[in-house]
This record gives C-alpha cells, structure tokens and sequence, in this order.
C-alpha cells in the first residue's frame, strides 16, 4: 500500500518531520511516499497562505502513479474536498482525522494550535467535521510555525503550558494538535499531560490504511465526481478537467491490471 504524505508548504525539513510520525505508525506493508510543494508559502498561516497552497496539494495527486491515499499534512486541510474530486483514492485531512480519533478515545478535547489567526481556522474546521459538542475550545500559542522546526525556539514549553491549561480550564480529556509541525511532540506531551494526544499525521495514516485495506474509494457520485470538463484559461488553463479526467483515474486501472 502506498500513501503519499503531501506537505501543503515548501519547508522540506517539516515534510521530514512529519514523514518520520507517519513511518513510526505506519503497518509493515504501507509505504509512505514524501512530497513537499513545490510551489506556495514557507508556512501556511493564514487564509492567504491556505488558498495558495491548493494548487500544490492538486499537483502532487495529478503528476505520476496515483497512490493508493493521500495524506494532506497541515491542519487546514487545505483543498481537501478539491482533491477528493480529483482522484478516487481516499483522501484524508490530519484535522480530520485528528478530531474523529480523539471522539473514539475521550468525549471532549481541546485543538493546541499555533498563531492566534489561524484559531478562527481551526474553529471553522470544528464546525464543519460536526464536532461542537466534543470540541472544548481551541487555543493558539501564537509559536510561529517555523519555529517548531527550530531546537533553539522555546515551542515545546509553550505548547506543554497551554496543553496543561486546556485540562485545567476546559476540562478537556484529550489533546489535538493542531498543527503538523507538532507531530514529534505527541509521545512527549502524553507523558508529561497523562492523557490522549492526537497528531493528525498518524492518525490520518492509520485512518487510510483501514480504509485502503476495507476496499474503499472515493465516490465519484454527487459532488465528488470528477470537476466538470469546462475551459479554463490564463494561468491555470493547465488545470483544464478534460486535459486532467479521467486519465489520471486510467493511469491507476491500469497499473492494477499488471
């Protein structure tokens, strides 16, 4: 089984970061295949940044193979619902997945996130997963995402504190974290908090490995079919759905067939 872990940022170093929380989990059999964006923003940290991350989520399900599931590892889940339509292979978002996984191990948690701009983000992601009544609160740290890539930065303290405050004031019984930067920090912080905390990196490899190996795909029926063949013109005429659909979808038949 292939899954392709796709960094929505340009920062190599973070792809590494989360490929290394995937592999940890990941069952023997599954490959996980690393791509960073070649195009877009350092960090993504804001509405701006998360728009313009789309097209290199999109490049990195349309170039090559399709694997057998795609991994989107920022916690906007960026182009999420995009790239569903794109391919059939399941597609899984790390706030998704992160917050579906803390409703199967406690019945409230708290999202520790990073800048306090992106919290109105996670909160809309709250919202639309369904999970107001699990969801305590969601909390920003305001630790710069680059920062976390960073030994020297004091991020680690920061985010241990601001977990210790969401049991504290919310009362919350577990932890998401919300971002993917975070992903070697969830051992750690389940030490020092004695409580469940969730990275979305491993729980959305976990999530495609079962529904991978349950013989699931993503349905082409309704609004997760294939885009609509239309022109598109100026800079995203390469986009064009006729130019990209179904052959993306005859490239994957066919190198099952073999």
């Amino acid at each position: 089984m292939q899954i392709k872990l796709i960094n929505p940022n340009t920062t190599a170093s973070m792809t590494e970061l989360m490929g290394e929380a995937a592999r940890a989990v990941a069952a023997p059999g599954s490959e996980i295949l690393l791509a960073t964006s070649r195009s877009g923003a350092a960090s993504i940290e804001g509405h701006y940044d998360e728009a313009l991350s789309v097209l290199g989520v999109l490049d990195q399900i349309l170039e090559g193979d399709p694997a057998d599931a795609y991994v989107i590892g920022c916690f906007g889940d960026p182009g999420l619902l995009a790239a569903r339509e794109a391919t059939s292979s399941p597609v899984f978002g790390i706030a998704e997945a992160a917050m579906h996984a803390a409703t199967f191990v406690a019945t409230s948690f708290s999202v520790v996130t990073t800048l306090e701009r992106t919290r109105v983000i996670a909160e809309h992601l709250v919202r639309n997963y369904g999970m107001q009544d699990h969801c305590r609160r969601v909390r920003a740290t305001d630790v710069p995402v680059l920062d976390l890539d960073r030994p020297e930065s004091n991020a680690r303290a920061v985010i241990l504190a601001e977990c210790e405050k969401a049991l504290r004031e919310d009362r919350s019984e577990a932890i998401v974290l919300g971002c993917a930067g975070m992903a070697d920090l969830a051992q750690f912080l389940e030490r020092e908090l004695s409580v469940p905390v969730i990275d979305g990196v491993a729980a959305a490899v976990k999530f495609a490995e079962a529904i991978v190996g349950m013989g699931l795909r993503t349905s082409k029926a309704g609004d997760l079919a294939y885009p609509l063949p239309k022109p598109y013109i100026g800079k995203l005429s390469g986009y064009a759905p006729a130019r990209l659909f179904p052959a993306n979808e005859r490239q994957r038949i066919a190198r099952a067939a073999i």
